[in-house]
């Protein structure tokens, strides 16, 4: 998408990414019913120490319109990445700013950064029943089902994984 960069969210973006972040697990319903979720989510300075937090600007205005947090396999965010593998969590678009491919350029972006270090694949989750616009666009990025890493980190919350083989790339 023209106008849009991605970059390495810093301290002062860490405020705009903790609200656009909870803003968009909540205008999806992913928040209902959730037990402290929207304070992980909100908690960027974390998520930044533990991994790459990565953020969508615009390039005419810079407003803030989308982040995620890139990890590897052993740190803190880290829930189903294997050795050699990358993943990456909390992809957020700001509910305004859907439909103009920030999530594209953010799954990019991690897809790009785990080619960089040599990984063989991305793994990620998705809560089973929502963001159907997410998945339609994993689908389209080459994810593809995984069911050995389905797993429920609460009660009434399925999580299903998706993988993005790197090993042709």
């Amino acid at each position: 998408m023209t106008g849009l960069s991605v970059r390495p969210a810093g301290p002062d973006d860490f405020a705009a990414v903790a609200r656009l972040t909870v803003a968009a697990y909540e205008a999806d319903g992913q928040l209902k019913g959730e037990h402290g979720y929207a304070a992980v989510l909100a908690d960027v300075a974390s998520r930044a120490q533990d991994g790459e937090v990565l953020v969508a600007v615009d390039d005419a205005t810079g407003e803030l319109l989308g982040s995620v947090t890139f990890v590897l396999p052993g740190t803190r965010y880290a829930e189903l990445s294997r050795s050699g593998e990358a993943e990456f969590r909390m992809l957020a678009v700001d509910p305004a700013a859907q439909g103009r491919g920030v999530g594209a350029a953010l799954v990019e972006a991690c897809v790009s950064r785990a080619a960089g270090l040599g990984c063989s694949a991305v793994v990620i989750c998705v809560r089973s029943g929502f963001a159907a616009s997410a998945q339609r666009l994993y689908r389209r990025r080459g994810f593809v089902r995984a069911p050995e890493l389905d797993w429920a980190p609460l009660d009434g919350v399925e999580l299903l994984g998706l993988r993005l083989d790197l090993s042709g790339s």
